[in-house]
């Protein structure tokens, strides 16, 4: 059978997994499952990889960017223990948050509009842009106590925790509201991104909201809840101190 013909059969392996893997988890998936996903004999999936191990590591790199899988050897192999862990570790400074980390570097924000904005949009459209990676991710996790605490212990505290330390920031200086508690806040940001971005797609009963509408929507009403309205009105980033309220110590930690 001609290499093309491989490469564009294993494209098909690698996305039925994907499928698969987000409807059943890593534990109730079985390569039988992928078979018949594709209408192929299971020995016919075997021939596209060694293992059910090796099925979810190539989940994972279509899932990651399906161009990769063309570096990928026919069949795959069962990666080394903590190898697909590696792969995602591998992914990770990618997908990074580098103008939330600039802002944090930065002691007064020219607007704060504008800069909430960016961080608001960096975060929407990561999300919007891997689902399949992110819900492949989550939906596994579940099963496999690794890549649970790679996913909920280590990226998403880490990114809260950031997100709660600008927040403090910026309501410190005057530039936000002050909130009741502060790493709430940041869940709230950060729940209301990931649904409207990401989970939004697997409810029927949103289907009626485009994707520019879901996105427009959630940065004005972010802003709205965020920038005190003196601020709202003019890219001074003169603080608000003595206009507003006094925050509230915020307790440490980024997860309620």
């Amino acid at each position: 059978m001609p290499r093309q013909t491989l490469s564009q059969r294993l494209h098909e392996v690698a996305e039925a997994s994907c499928r698969v893997f987000i409807d059943k988890g890593y534990r109730r998936t079985l390569v039988s499952d992928v078979a018949e996903e594709l209408g192929l004999s299971q020995g016919a999936v075997y021939g596209y990889v060694e293992s059910k191990e090796a099925l979810f590591h190539l989940a994972m790199v279509f899932a990651i960017s399906a161009d990769r899988i063309r570096e990928l050897s026919i069949p795959v192999p069962t990666p080394p223990p903590g190898g697909t862990l590696a792969l995602l570790q591998g992914w990770a400074p990618s997908s990074g948050f580098p103008v939330l980390a600039t802002a944090l570097k930065r002691r007064r924000p020219p607007d704060v509009r504008v800069e909430l904005t960016s961080v608001i949009d960096e975060r929407y459209r990561l999300l919007e842009d891997n689902q399949r990676l992110l819900s492949l991710i989550e939906r596994s996790a579940q099963d496999l106590p690794d890549l649970s605490d790679l996913y909920f212990q280590h990226w998403r505290r880490d990114q809260i925790s950031d997100l709660a330390l600008y927040i403090r920031k910026r309501v410190s200086s005057g530039h936000l509201r002050a909130v009741p508690d502060v790493p709430t806040a940041a869940r709230f940001i950060v729940e209301t991104i990931a649904w409207f971005a990401w989970h939004r797609k697997r409810d029927p009963d949103s289907a009626m909201i485009s994707d520019e509408d879901a996105r427009t929507t959630v940065t004005a009403l972010l802003l709205a809840a965020f920038v005190p309205e003196a601020e709202s009105g003019s890219g001074s980033s003169a603080p608000l101190s003595s206009r507003t309220s006094k925050p509230p110590k915020a307790r440490s930690g980024a997860s309620g």
